[in-house]
Parts: structure tokens; sequence; C-alpha cells
């Protein structure tokens, strides 16, 4: 059974974890939360579960407006070309539906199948902001606890220069 936010945020609170967390309308796209960004202060982000030919698993993490070359993606996490993975995947493996993807999903992967890949952009903000398993609620936690939050559920996160940029 997937971690609901309760058992996110109980996780938090005994990691001494301080969060804000605002409810609103379900979001299932960048585009759609743009509205949000106006009264939720922070860095918005976007998440892509992708996979490689051999399977492997991959959340890449980085700024909602961000743009990720798709196609020479595989180069920089040093893998094999990339797909996005099935909402049937993404199920199973970290326990969230299509528009609710998250790095607090991270939770969902006992088995610690996915890698977890967090763009140096993105940590040039001190507070991120993330749905908390569901797409209802925006979750705003601190770039060192979101890291601390990662470790605590045995996930070693990649911080790579994922985007390139902007000129």
């Amino acid at each position: 059974m997937p971690v609901t936010s309760a058992d996110l945020m109980a996780f938090l609170d005994r990691l001494d974890i301080k969060t804000t967390t605002i409810e609103h309308e379900a979001v299932f796209t960048v585009d759609e939360s743009r509205a949000l960004k106006e009264s939720i202060p922070g860095g918005h982000t976007k998440n892509l579960f992708v996979k490689d030919k051999k399977g492997t698993l991959f959340l890449v993490v980085v700024l909602a407006d961000a743009v990720v070359d798709m196609k020479s993606l595989h180069k920089k996490l040093e893998c094999g070309r990339l797909s996005f993975g099935k909402p049937d995947l993404l199920i199973e493996t970290l326990g969230v539906t299509p528009g609710s993807v998250t790095p607090f999903s991270i939770m969902n992967d006992t088995d610690q199948v996915v890698t977890i890949v967090l763009d140096e952009a993105m940590l040039s903000h001190d507070i991120l902001n993330y749905h908390p398993l569901t797409n209802t609620a925006t979750t705003s936690i601190t770039k060192d606890d979101l890291l601390r939050f990662i470790r605590a559920t045995d996930h070693d996160p990649l911080i790579l220069a994922v985007t390139e940029p902007a000129e």
C-alpha cells in the first residue's frame, strides 16, 4: 500500500522537518500550476519519471520552466537512451499517479530501484515546492531539508546540471 500524504507529513515530523502545505484545485501540468507560483514563494518544479532501455529508473526533478533535452539527458545520466515511464510502472514504484509525481514519492520506493536526480539549478532556491503525493496541494520545504528527507528514505540523490543555464 503506498504511503499517504498523512504518512509523509508524519515522517517529516519525525525528522523534525518543517514544511508549509497549501491545498488547492487539482493541477496536472506545469501550465495549470502557473497561478500558484504567484501565491506560493520559492522554486516551482516539475518531475520526470524516465527509464532507460535496460529498465533503470530515474526521477528527474527540475524547475518548472526548465528545458530538459530528452535526446541528450541519457549522456548526463550515463545510461542508455531514455523514455518516459508508463503510468502503471509509476504507480508500482513510486505509488503516485501522473500529475502527482514528486520527490516525496521516493518514500514508496522501498527497494531503492529509482535514482532521484536533482537539477543543480533547482537547488539555487532556498525554498522548493512539490506535491505532497497528491496534486491537490503544494508543500514548501527548504532545499537542505529536501536532501535530508531523501537520504532518510535510503536514497542518495544524484545532483547534476540536468538543464542548460539560461542565456
